[in-house]
């Protein structure tokens, strides 16, 4: 299996279990829903994926979804298609500092539409800031910022 740690070492450095709440604002900047959330991030050392995420979204009215990103290696970049979202990750070269993410993904239940990720990581790797601009017919939809902590780099068993 390829050793995705060293393909991608900004993306190991998020290897573990994040903490976060989500803020989903629309075009003019208004708050539109919110959720917290808890995702697992794993890089394992054996299986068919080099990188499995798991998100698990819980509404304050009880509420609750979780989503999985099996992804494989291909072309230089991390791919996954979970069958209603896919798209692709890369690591920023231009940061000479070794904190972004950048990320393009598609959903089939929006065809017209596409979304852009950054995520960055915090110097100490305890603490992540993600924002995703969706993009429909041309505009800017939503913009959704993420505010994440890590509370543990032990994934397994999870």
């Amino acid at each position: 299996m390829l050793d995705l740690k060293t393909a991608m070492p900004v993306l190991a450095r998020h290897e573990g279990i994040w903490e976060g709440h989500y803020r989903y604002l629309d075009a003019a900047g208004h708050l539109v829903d919110e959720h917290d959330s808890r995702l697992i991030c794993r890089l394992p050392e054996s299986g068919p994926y080099p990188y499995h995420q798991t998100n698990i979204y819980r509404w304050a009215d009880g509420r609750s979804e979780t989503r999985d990103f099996p992804a494989v290696w291909r072309d230089g970049r991390l791919h996954w298609d979970s069958g209603q979202i896919h798209g692709w990750a890369v690591e920023a070269p231009e940061d000479r500092h070794h904190r972004t993410l950048l990320l393009s993904w598609l959903r089939r239940d929006m065809p017209d539409s596409y979304l852009y990720e950054m995520v960055q990581i915090s110097d100490c790797g305890q603490y992540r800031s993600r924002m995703w601009q969706w993009i429909q017919a041309g505009r800017v939809r939503l913009r959704t910022l993420i505010d994440e902590v890590l509370v543990s780099r032990a994934w397994q068993g999870h």
